[in-house]
């Protein structure tokens, strides 16, 4: 991992670009962090949309966790950014945006071509970026994940023993194939579901959520949009990882 750029931001939040391999993230710590004083560490997930078009609100979230006591940190996914494109996923956004565009149901294949290569792709390198930030010294773990694309969020928690909670948004297509993988997560969860997100299936979400083998999980409905969580269900967050983070 190298970083790239250094800045400290009004609240006294370090934020860090860096690269791993060709892989672009940012990393935030809270002004407390030390070697003397290390922190846990939050994942932050988001939709593949690329981290400039992702700034303003990652970077809300950094601040708010950072506040809390948390450094945090996210990658540039696959295919997004000024990573090399991806013309599957493309093509399988594409069929997607015309499919809704038309009222037409969107089909399992369209909801498998375009996430389950996208999770293959992804995880192992949110692993290999916990690889490169848990020896920083200013971090100490345990290490949560928040956010989307939940179906990564999943795989993570199945297959990272580091990841010891998680906060998981249920705004993203699922395939199928996740819902098995979602009975075997047995780590807490707090999920957060938009009750009139018109892009994501309601029934669908409130299945996943049955199928989660933890024996803590909450889901937390609030009414509105995809874009519409309102800023309380942020707090219930940042205390649900107090609770399991220190």
């Amino acid at each position: 991992m190298r970083f790239t750029s250094e800045q400290r931001l009004d609240d006294g939040v370090l934020q860090r670009e860096f690269t791993l391999g060709e892989i672009p993230g940012i990393l935030w710590t809270p002004a407390s962090a030390s070697a003397d004083a290390p922190v846990p560490l939050i994942l932050l997930g988001h939709p593949p949309l690329g981290l400039r078009t992702m700034y303003p609100r990652l970077v809300a979230r950094a601040q708010h966790s950072a506040a809390e006591g948390f450094a945090t940190a996210t990658i540039e996914l696959p295919g997004s950014g000024d990573r090399p494109r991806w013309p599957a996923a493309e093509q399988a956004r594409a069929d997607l945006l015309r499919a809704m565009g038309a009222g037409e149901p969107v089909s399992d294949e369209i909801v498998d071509a375009l996430i389950l290569p996208l999770v293959e792709k992804a995880v192992p390198e949110w692993q290999a970026a916990l690889d490169a930030l848990l020896p920083l010294p200013e971090i100490g773990g345990p290490v949560g994940y928040s956010g989307g694309v939940i179906s990564i969020g999943i795989r993570l928690a199945v297959v990272e023993p580091r990841i010891v909670a998680a906060g998981f948004f249920a705004g993203s297509f699922v395939p199928r194939a996740m819902f098995e993988e979602a009975r075997q997560v047995t780590i807490p969860l707090h999920v957060l579901l938009q009750w009139d997100d018109e892009g994501n299936d309601r029934q669908a979400a409130l299945d996943l959520f049955d199928a989660f083998s933890s024996k803590e999980k909450s889901l937390h409905a609030n009414m509105g949009g995809h874009t519409g969580v309102p800023q309380f269900a942020g707090d219930a967050l940042a205390q649900f990882f107090t609770r399991h983070l220190k």
